[in-house]
């Protein structure tokens, strides 16, 4: 009690009060300025380090000058400004004014301190990248359920950009549920246990967001766009859909009309899609890929309550998800938020892998589609790789100098210089599984598909035999290299690119290499994937035109 009550008389436990009030209030205003003016991630950190050495030394200090015989017996016998408490206090008040001047600085120029987020545990700050190429703001963590996260924080406006890619896509269906990844992308804004059929878009408009979907072949992905105030908001909507999603009959059966509406509307009744639906399902044989996005009129209409439960279950787990966030947030506060959201959602079995390869084509296959059209329209399609295959790269810088812009091979050769069509184009398929590369022309009305389809094979042929001159794979680098540098100058542009290497290419740190192995990419190259592609054997050839009766009445 002596003791205590000597503390209590030399004013020590007052300090020691004070200097807890006065950090708590520090940490507190570091925290409320990490959120809504984006300090540093190892703001925070550095206070801590600076209260946790602060308070013990100004402990020591005191019990070495206020309590101690040696201290006792220099406060009596020293004027108390000048004792040895009152002139370290001083120099202490002036080391940590200096190491808050300093922090300040560091805060506002970013350079002038080193990170400190190693120092001190707490909030997880996820994993650096590895490769020098990669920026190393960026950070990812996978939570506990399997969750994976990358953030990559942007801090040029305050907004934010959130992607969930679910994979989940036409490749994980089969005969009978065909379009029910498509069909979640709509029911996933219709209800949960906690909100009512299009609370979700109100809520998030309210807050100043917006919101999008997404389904194809592979994933299912889900984006948000929203000012960095409302990102709780986004955390606790998001969570909530992928923990809670309701199936009600009533909005089941809705959702199907609507569902079969979109696609008469974006199938039935559009040539094009109706002949590319017609090429996909006569190129793939056994592989799922021959399956309709959007599913085949008699899934739709019988899809079962218990159907959405299982692929719901499934497939919709945390264990299945890659969520990626960029613009004007920090990894801790993500990562704080999604194990506060996310971490609660159980993780479930991995859903069963995809083991049909499809094999190779043994011949050209051919379909005619007869439909109502002035023009006819000729599809040819080559089987290709996967989104990992050594192959792709070189085979996207070939379809740009074939069928990109109005310089293009094909647009002067079949447009331009001889007119046998109106228009031409071509891309390639970039999914988990090898897919197609795909050409699409229009015809004029008098124009002959089978004329057309012979050019179109010389003109394969010329690449597969001379190549391409080094002026157009200098363009073609070129452009691809621009819309690179052109997709990360935004924060969405930085969300797709992150996720879509993240998913398909297994690795997001690979999107930072691709400016290297686009420079290091030949002519020769181009000329080996060409002569590997485009061969007869490996084509279908698809070609809708109207009905002989039709033109017979006209």
């Amino acid at each position: 009690m002596a003791l205590f009550a000597e503390l209590r008389r030399r004013n020590v436990l007052k300090v020691a009060l004070l200097y807890v009030v006065a950090s708590w209030l520090l940490l507190w205003i570091v925290r409320s300025g990490g959120i809504t003016r984006s300090l540093p991630v190892w703001t925070e950190t550095f206070v801590l380090l600076l209260v946790a050495i602060g308070f013990p030394v100004a402990l020591i200090f005191a019990w070495t000058y206020e309590i101690t015989p040696a201290g006792l017996k220099k406060a009596a016998d020293v004027d108390q400004t000048l004792s040895i408490v009152y002139k370290t206090g001083q120099k202490l008040n002036a080391a940590v004014t200096v190491l808050l001047v300093l922090g300040l600085l560091a805060v506002f120029g970013e350079r002038l301190l080193p990170k400190f987020e190693f120092l001190v545990p707490g909030t997880p700050q996820g994993e650096r990248p590895v490769t020098a190429a990669t920026p190393e703001e960026i950070r990812s963590l996978t939570l506990g359920n399997g969750l994976r996260i990358i953030v990559w924080p942007d801090h040029d406006i305050p907004n934010v950009v959130m992607y969930n890619f679910v994979r989940a896509g036409g490749r994980n269906e089969y005969p009978g549920i065909t379009g029910l990844s498509h069909f979640f992308e709509h029911m996933m804004f219709n209800g949960t246990a906690n909100r009512a059929p299009g609370e979700f878009d109100r809520v998030m408009e309210a807050a100043g967001g917006a919101n999008n979907a997404y389904t194809s072949n592979d994933v299912t992905v889900y984006q948000d766009w929203f000012p960095r105030s409302a990102l709780e908001i986004i955390f606790d909507l998001e969570s909530d859909r992928l923990q809670n999603l309701t199936s009600d009959a009533d909005v089941i059966e809705s959702e199907r009309g609507v569902v079969f509406s979109e696609r008469r509307t974006s199938i039935d009744d559009n040539n094009f899609r109706r002949l590319r639906e017609q090429m996909y399902a006569t190129a793939f044989i056994a592989h799922p890929y021959q399956f309709p996005v959007i599913g085949w009129p008699s899934d739709i209409e019988a899809w079962t309550a218990a159907d959405l439960s299982s692929y719901f279950r499934t497939y919709y787990a945390p264990n299945n998800c890659t969520m990626i966030f960029t613009g004007d947030v920090t990894p801790g506060e993500i990562f704080d938020l999604a194990e506060k959201y996310f971490g609660p959602i159980p993780a479930q079995e991995p859903p069963a892998q995809i083991r049909t390869i499809e094999p190779e084509q043994q011949g050209m296959r051919r379909i005619i589609v007869e439909a109502e059209a002035q023009t006819p329209l000729l599809h040819m399609a080559f089987h290709v790789g996967s989104a990992t295959d050594t192959e792709t790269l070189p085979l996207s810088l070939l379809l740009n100098i074939l069928v990109t812009g109005d310089s293009s091979r094909l647009h002067r050769a079949l447009v331009e210089e001889e007119q046998a069509v109106i228009s031409v184009g071509g891309y390639q398929d970039e999914g988990f599984d090898p897919g197609l590369a795909y050409f699409y022309l229009t015809l004029p009305p008098d124009g002959d598909p089978e004329a057309v389809e012979q050019r179109m094979l010389e003109e394969l042929q010329r690449v597969a035999v001379d190549s391409v001159t080094d002026a157009e794979l200098r363009k073609a680098q070129n452009i691809l290299l621009v819309d690179f540098w052109r997709g990360l100058a935004t924060i969405n542009g930085k969300a797709s690119a992150l996720g879509n290497f993240e998913v398909f290419n297994g690795d997001y740190e690979l999107l930072f290499k691709l400016p290297e192995q686009v420079a290091a990419i030949s002519a020769d190259d181009l000329r080996e994937v060409a002569a590997k592609i485009f061969r007869p054997r490996n084509m279908t050839v698809g070609i809708l035109r109207s009905p002989p009766d039709a033109e017979t009445k006209e």
